[in-house]
């Protein structure tokens, strides 16, 4: 699923391609790339809760507490989300990449996934899927997009 979520992202998000999609056919495309059906529709399943969250329809799963509280993590959480994820969680909202409330949404889509494993790469793209779909986090969106790059390149340890 996470395969298919980056492809989509890189695709249609990264490279300005047309957004106004049909359902229909990005299916099509997506099996004609080698997807799985299953695991298409649960992509697609994915992005339509995200969209939600970004519209503020899933507000009541998403409790956000102010900025000065520290954010204690359930055991399934600990059990996605490992203690580098978690610290890398952490950073993002100290150097105000993420907030309270996109923290809480990247954790929501986290555990949306339906996979076993999850890493730290997984939860970069997350955290950027989320940023580019809630309005008002442009710098936010650049400023993560630059820690991945950079990282990718060797520069951030």
């Amino acid at each position: 699923m996470m395969d298919i979520l980056m492809y989509l992202f890189e695709t249609y998000i990264h490279s300005d391609a047309e957004l106004q999609v049909n359902q229909d056919e990005l299916e099509d495309e997506l099996l004609r790339a080698g997807f799985d059906q299953k695991d298409i529709y649960k992509a697609l399943v994915w992005l339509e809760e995200l969209a939600a969250l970004q519209q503020g329809e899933l507000e009541s799963a998403i409790s956000v507490s102010s900025s000065a509280s520290t954010r204690i993590y359930t055991t399934q959480e600990m059990r996605r989300l490992d203690l580098e994820c978690r610290g890398f969680l952490m950073f993002l909202e100290q150097v105000s990449v993420l907030t309270t409330e996109t923290r809480e949404m990247v954790i929501d889509r986290v555990m949306g996934l339906e996979t076993s494993e999850f890493e730290l790469e997984d939860l970069k793209w997350i955290v950027l899927m989320v940023l580019f779909n809630v309005p008002g986090n442009e710098n936010a969106y650049t400023l993560m997009e630059e820690l991945l790059y950079t990282h990718e390149q060797g520069l951030l340890h």
